[in-house]
């Protein structure tokens, strides 16, 4: 028995050091996306917050017996040729994603599909640290810039701020704003997922309630956005174009996205209520 065990522990040591070998320089070069762009800063926390989930699933892994699954084989190739196909397109998200697939493949190689199906989660967890492709990210990133710049001037308008808007160009009486990409929304909505996710996994026990927590997320960081919009018109209005630049505009960025948190907090105590609330109803009949 100890002889098997050796020869499993040894079979992992050399295949986690082979994608190591594979995959250290693309994944430094990750971490050092996750430093330079703000849209990914929480890349730091997301393997962290893996680790969490899966240290919730030890007990549940040491009593799993290992079964070996030849088709693990098939996932490793299928994520190997990611990578290359990737490598030879320059598509850094693909070869970054194909991580996440290869290492699936050798927990399915080793261990076998219930332990792949206890390890599932916290290893797509993993997905939130990979940044979008730019292609995708312009894509999302535009049609929400323009809504955020046409629902900040309808609100704006509605409270007798004088502004005219052209596409995500906003024009005051003493400013020109520019709805740029860092305001277009998306680092709000990214970081929002992240945290919803990891929220619904730990907080809600209903697969209908954990939905409706990530999906808040949404809207929750739609509104925050505009609202920054909103609050940055506001002082350009009344304060001075400085208000729209520098140290003014960074911290009403941090005091904006601190609502956002406080909002999404707020959406899963509801939530947790209204579990409790038809639990007791559930008791009562």
């Amino acid at each position: 028995m100890q002889a098997i065990l050796t020869t499993q522990r040894i079979q992992w040591g050399l295949l986690f050091l082979a994608l190591g070998v594979l995959y250290f320089a693309l994944l430094r070069e990750m971490a050092g996306d996750w430093a330079i762009d703000p849209n990914y800063s929480h890349g730091y926390l997301v393997p962290f917050i893996a680790a969490s989930f899966l240290w919730q699933r030890r007990e549940k892994l040491m009593e799993a017996e290992p079964q070996p699954a030849s088709t693990g084989l098939l996932v490793m190739g299928a994520g190997l040729g990611m990578f290359f196909l990737g490598d030879l397109a320059a598509e850094y998200f693909t070869m970054r994603f194909s991580f996440l697939v290869v290492l699936a493949g050798i927990v399915l190689v080793l261990a076998g599909w219930e332990i792949l199906r206890l390890v599932l989660f916290p290893l797509g967890y993993l997905i939130f640290m990979i940044p979008l492709p730019y292609t995708l990210y312009d894509s999302i990133a535009f049609p929400l810039k323009l809504f955020a710049a046409k629902a900040a001037t309808a609100v704006l308008q509605f409270i007798w701020i004088p502004i005219h808007r052209e596409g995500n160009i906003l024009i005051l009486e003493n400013q020109t704003l520019e709805v740029a990409d860092a305001c277009s929304g998306i680092r709000s909505l990214v970081s929002l997922l992240a945290l919803g996710v990891a929220m619904a996994a730990m907080f809600q026990r209903t697969t209908p309630r954990r939905i409706a927590l990530v999906a808040a997320a949404v809207p929750i960081a739609l509104f925050v956005n505009v609202l920054r919009i909103v609050v940055t018109g506001l002082l350009t209005h009344y304060v001075g174009p400085e208000a729209a630049l520098g140290f003014f505009h960074e911290f009403e960025g941090m005091v904006v996205f601190a609502v956002a948190l406080v909002m999404l907090f707020g959406t899963n105590v509801v939530l947790d209520r209204m579990g409790k609330k038809e639990k007791e109803l559930k008791i009562g009949n």
